[in-house]
């Protein structure tokens, strides 16, 4: 399957792309051994409007910096000091746009999947959350900054019509005001692979 081009990568609504990312695949090949999935849910974060995003108000630190790269670039950070995070960096250099990557259903690699995460058995729990999906892909924060155009993370263009979509606020965004609950979470209505959270 082809990949996502640059241009897909660069439009100007993150709210659109994050929809448009659901039912595309998700894959990783890191020294040989592939993995992927279908991307289930997404949350968008709109920038510096944006009081859920790590760009708001403009914000750039060294963590930040990479959202401010050209669109179909990965931005990877550490949550909790645990979790590493992958989010795809969207819009033109400049507009520090992310859609976060919140599940996905597995497809390649299962086995691989499985000795990552330490199950034996491939239960909901494999991927279906932004932290756990990342630790079965095996993406951590050294993959930030990386272009998703290249051979070690990328995303493949399923054509997908008429996927029903659910939208609520995101997970985790009390913090951020009044734009907390901003329906900017999108899933894949009926898949079992969708995150727990709500």
């Amino acid at each position: 399957m082809p990949k996502l081009t640059r241009d897909f990568y660069q439009q100007e609504d993150v709210l659109t792309l994050s929809r448009e990312m659901l039912g595309k695949i998700l894959c990783t090949k890191f020294k040989g051994k592939l993995t992927s999935g279908i991307i289930v849910e997404t949350e968008a974060y709109a920038g510096v409007t944006d009081r859920a995003s790590h760009a708001y108000g403009g914000r750039r630190t060294k963590r930040t910096e990479t959202m401010y790269s050209p669109g179909g670039t990965a931005y990877v950070y550490l949550c909790y000091g645990i979790h590493h995070l992958f989010n795809v960096v969207t819009n033109v250099e400049g507009v520090p746009h992310a859609v976060l990557i919140r599940a996905i259903e597995p497809v390649d690699g299962i086995d691989i999947m499985l000795q990552r995460r330490k199950m034996d058995r491939p239960l909901l729990k494999l991927t279906a959350g932004p932290g756990i999906l990342s630790q079965a892909l095996g993406i951590q924060t050294m993959h930030c900054g990386i272009s998703l155009l290249d051979d070690e993370i990328w995303i493949e263009n399923i054509k997908c019509k008429n996927l029903d979509i659910i939208t609520s606020p995101r997970v985790g965004c009390q913090y951020a005001r009044k734009d907390a609950y901003n329906p900017w979470r999108f899933r894949i209505k009926g898949n079992p692979w969708v995150s727990p959270a709500t």
